[in-house]
């Protein structure tokens, strides 16, 4: 989508994309200290693909915050 076609998010949707990106980040750190203590290493490998998975998603996250950080609208002090 192109950037002058997108309209800018509400409150709920920055406080959803918000709190997706607190769970990704937790989740990223709970499955590296899974990783960690796993001694089998068929489920360390799966834990460190969902850690892949979860950085995907914070990145894609980020990214849409990103791309509409200039249509948000400035507050005054």
């Amino acid at each position: 989508m192109n950037v002058s076609q997108m309209q800018p998010m509400s409150n709920k949707e920055l406080e959803y994309i918000s709190d997706c990106i607190s769970n990704e980040d937790l989740l990223i750190k709970q499955c590296a200290a899974a990783a960690v203590v796993s001694q089998n290493p068929t489920i360390s490998q799966a834990i460190t693909q969902h850690i892949r998975t979860h950085e995907q998603h914070l990145t894609k996250l980020t990214g849409a915050l990103q791309q509409h950080q200039n249509l948000a609208p400035t507050q005054g002090h």
